[in-house]
């Protein structure tokens, strides 16, 4: 799995699972389908430093306008911001999970999460939040629009 805060879930979640036993069936496993959901859904990182700025993330849209407006003081930090990055993009499709009928994460083989909607369009997330974080564009909440409209 490509996904840096893996190995801390597994240690909590009971031993070490392999790629293919993560991400098998889960389209098909609502329980499997939940449970790499939650996994998702940590970005504990992002929920600090948002916490620190006064911001408390409750997966909703307009929480994604909220960090959109937030002073980019990650940028300062060369070592976290990939990490904030990643955590934003995976923030960003917990919330589009969430909000958006019929979206749905997917896993890629090589262990790229992505958010499949409806339409069967994928959304990079990962790649909008490690943009965002870098340039402050695109937008969070502009890329949640858009898939919402999809």
């Amino acid at each position: 799995m490509n996904i840096p805060f893996l190995d801390n879930w597994l240690k909590r979640h009971g031993g070490e699972l392999e790629e293919k036993a993560l991400t098998a069936g889960a389209e098909n496993d609502p329980e499997r389908a939940a449970a790499i959901a939650e996994l998702l859904s940590e970005c504990e990182l992002l929920r600090v430093r948002a916490g620190q700025a006064g911001l408390e993330l409750d997966d909703s849209p307009a929480s994604l306008t909220a960090l959109d407006q937030l002073p980019p003081r990650w940028r300062d930090d060369p070592e976290e911001l990939p990490w904030l990055g990643n955590d934003a993009g995976l923030y960003l499709g917990t919330v589009i999970v969430r909000t958006v009928p019929g979206a749905t994460w997917h896993i890629w083989p090589a262990g790229h999460p992505v958010v499949r909607l409806v339409s069967g369009r994928e959304i990079g997330v990962v790649e909008a939040g490690l943009d965002w974080a870098v340039n402050g564009a695109p937008e969070l909440s502009q890329v949640y629009a858009e898939a919402a409209e999809a």
